[in-house]
C-alpha cells in the first residue's frame, strides 16, 4: 500500500509518496494552486492513481498550543472536499514546524534560498508523511486510524 503526503498551501501543494512497505516517505512534486479547488484536487487524484495510492495524509496546521485555529479549520474543510473529489480516504497529521524543518534540512544540504522555494513544499510534505508513518508504526495503528484525535 502507498500513501500520499500532502502539504496544502495557499499557492502551492507539496506532495510526497511512501514506499510500498509504508516505512519511508520521499518528496515527489509541487503543484501550483489554481483558482479552482476541484481542479487542484483532480491533479492530486491523477498523481494518486499513477502511484496506486490508497490513502492521503494531509498536514494539519495546529496552533502552537495544539488547538485548531482558522488555518486548521480551512484545511479540515478542504480535506472533506479532497476526499469527495478524489474518492480516496484522507487522514490528517500535525504539521507544526514542518516548513521550518524542511528549510533547515535544505539549508544544511547547501541548497540556496532560491532553489529551496521550488522544493520546500514537497520536502515539508515528506516530513509530514514520515512523521505519520513513524507514528503509525510506533503505535501499531492501522493506516486509516485517525492519529490526531
Amino acid at each position: 500500500m502507498r500513501v500520499l503526503g500532502i502539504d496544502i498551501g495557499s499557492k502551492k501543494v507539496g506532495i510526497a509518496i511512501s514506499n510500498q512497505e509504508m516505512t519511508v516517505a520521499t518528496p515527489l512534486s509541487v503543484l501550483h494552486r489554481t483558482t479552482q479547488m476541484r481542479k487542484d484536487h483532480e491533479a492530486i487524484k491523477d498523481i494518486a492513481e499513477e502511484w496506486e495510492v490508497e490513502l492521503l495524509v494531509v498536514g494539519l496546521p495546529r496552533s502552537l498550543d495544539g488547538s485548531l485555529g482558522p488555518a486548521a479549520q480551512n484545511i479540515l474543510e478542504e480535506t472533506k472536499l479532497l476526499e469527495e473529489n478524489t474518492g480516496i480516504p484522507v487522514d490528517t497529521y500535525d504539521e507544526r514546524f514542518t516548513t521550518t524543518t524542511a528549510k533547515q534540512i535544505l539549508r544544511d544540504q547547501g541548497i540556496s534560498e532560491k532553489e529551496q522555494k521550488a522544493i520546500v513544499d514537497q520536502v515539508a510534505a515528506s516530513i509530514i508523511l514520515q512523521a505519520w508513518l513513524d507514528h503509525r508504526i510506533g503505535t501499531g495503528s492501522s493506516p486509516r486510524k485517525a492519529v490526531n484525535d
